[in-house]
């Protein structure tokens, strides 16, 4: 996943491998393609039925913290060690099909431009997508830490996999910080009051006042 000019971000969905191909579309990006099959490009007699919409996930708040924590604290373990091997664990089955040298090279950008992301240990994430339940049963969660001077966005899908949700792909990109409010203009100062009962008087602008001849009058 790319944002902005910049490709910071590393995109990894890693699904069956018979039925997808990987297609590489720059430094530390990838995305995975289903191939069409016989079935696909035959015509349709039967109208094609809507897939279900997603479904909230049935996860509380502590849940959530704990999966998005540990799957970004391993990212960075991982950048800043160069051993991939714990991130890859980690993983669904689909997920551990990257060998931790693949990994490395996906993440090489983070690693070269010295990504801290050290500060999602203290720091609570903004859910802008709540963690839902795709139509393949796959559980996804995007959002962002509002950390400084960089803002780390994420989006992070989960499979079940012996009873517990194991990372099953991750995007992770970087921005700049929440927009601060905008400064208020100085205060100007009123003008003086004026006596009352008093007519203010011109004041003579420097280019107009009468030169003087330095003598003093007799």
């Amino acid at each position: 996943m790319v944002t902005g000019n910049k490709p910071l971000g590393s995109w990894l969905r890693l699904l069956a491998a018979d039925a997808f191909v990987v297609i590489s579309l720059a430094a530390g990006t990838i995305m995975v393609t289903r191939l069409p099959d016989a079935q696909a490009q035959a015509p349709k007699q039967q109208p094609q039925q809507q897939p279900p919409a997603p479904k909230p996930a049935q996860i509380d708040r502590n849940g959530v913290l704990i999966l998005i924590r540990e799957t970004l604290l391993a990212l960075d373990q991982a950048n800043k060690t160069g051993n991939y091997t714990v991130l890859r664990d980690l993983g669904a089955p689909d997920f551990q099909a990257n060998s931790a040298a693949r990994l490395s090279e996906i993440f090489a950008q983070q690693r070269r431009d010295n990504v801290d992301l050290s500060g999602v240990a203290v720091i609570d994430p903004q859910l802008t997508l709540l963690p839902q339940i795709e139509a393949n049963g796959i559980m996804r969660m995007a959002g962002f830490f509002p950390s400084v001077p960089t803002q780390v966005n994420f989006e992070l899908l989960y499979a079940p996999v012996g009873g517990r949700w194991r990372l099953f792909g991750l995007s992770v990109s970087f921005g700049q910080a929440a927009p601060t409010a905008p400064q208020p203009p100085p205060a100007v100062a009123p003008p003086a009051a004026q006596p009352q009962g008093k007519t203010p008087q011109a004041q003579t602008p420097p280019s107009a006042a009468p030169k003087s001849s330095g003598q003093p009058k007799q």
